[in-house]
């Protein structure tokens, strides 16, 4: 499929997909006059990257991950690193933000015994 399609697909602008092929995010075949072909593959990729993205997976670590990727095989253990520790990250968060939402909680709290006794 050409790029204007792939486009309404996946829902991000022709210009953000031809920014993602510049920092070597996607790489789609070229057709024999040169107009990028994009495949299903790269559907389940861009669903993959923009996954890491929205869990703040730093854009370095997205193309570091996309360059290995494209490497085989031989780099599994490296990918497989690279989720665990970003996994990791993303527990330590999650733990951070309950810490944050129970103060949260307990200051509305207060707050409410405060205003009912008015």
């Amino acid at each position: 499929m050409k790029i204007r399609q792939f486009s309404i697909l996946t829902g991000l602008s022709v210009d953000t997909l031809r920014y993602y092929e510049k920092e070597g995010l996607l790489k789609p075949n070229r057709d024999i006059n040169g107009y990028r072909q994009y495949t299903e593959h790269d559907i389940e990729w861009v669903q993959a990257f923009l996954r890491l993205k929205r869990t703040n997976m730093p854009l370095t670590q997205i193309k570091e991950y996309s360059r290995l990727r494209h490497l085989g095989d031989e780099t599994v253990a490296q990918r497989y690193k690279m989720l665990l520790t970003h996994a990791q990250y993303l527990q330590d968060l999650q733990a951070e933000l309950a810490e944050h939402q129970t103060y949260l909680r307990d200051k509305l709290a207060i707050y409410g015994q405060m205003l009912t006794k008015k």
